[in-house]
């Protein structure tokens, strides 16, 4: 992969409701997902990058992310800054009724760099979306985190499966997955 100036850096739903973790059924993947974003965030900022800021603004009345609710909140190391796109969005995907692949044409922006909560809904419908869409779509698969879910059968599958099978099914086909340290020799290789 090759990252440039016209490569966004994307960050979905880093807000303070994803640590009510019983709401999104407990035992989180990834406890470094966090450190890496940080991590990934400064190295763009350093380098004027472009970045996005996903917001997720639920209409659930009992969603931590609802607006009003302190889990609405950005986490404070993702704070937005002058320069970066913040978008706001009540669906899965970050591309839905939102101005987001107006903005990414607009700024001639061919490829995107996704990390984020969580795996399998938001950071997984956006990256199908932007895949589908033609954008060239990385997932970061140790910046990203997700949590149990609950079959119809009633099975519990654990976060880390759960986490797996998620990237498994962006895989190729809609993105490219890569680890936090790769992205980093990635950059390491661009002037």
């Amino acid at each position: 992969m090759t990252i440039s100036e016209k490569t966004a850096l994307m960050v979905i739903d880093a807000q303070e409701g994803i640590k009510e973790e019983k709401h999104w059924g407990g035992n989180r993947n990834n406890p470094h997902a966090e450190k890496n974003i940080a991590a990934l965030l400064s190295l763009w900022r350093k380098r004027n990058y472009p970045v996005i800021i996903v917001q997720h603004c639920s209409v659930s009345s009992v969603s931590p992310f609802r607006p009003g609710h302190d889990g609405n909140r950005l986490m404070d190391f993702v704070q937005l800054q002058s320069s970066e796109k913040l978008v706001q969005k009540s669906t899965a995907s970050a591309f839905i009724k939102t101005d987001l692949q107006q903005f990414l044409e607009q700024e001639k922006i061919p490829s995107l760099v996704i990390t984020g909560y969580v795996t399998n809904n938001s950071v997984e419908a956006t990256a199908r979306n932007a895949g589908d869409l033609g954008f060239d779509t990385t997932v970061v698969s140790d910046a990203v985190a997700c949590f149990d879910k609950v079959a119809i059968d009633g099975t519990t599958y654990a976060s880390a499966v759960v986490h797996e099978l998620s990237l498994a099914n962006l895989k190729d086909e809609y993105a490219i997955i890569m680890t936090t340290e790769e992205i980093v020799q990635a950059l390491k290789s661009e002037p």
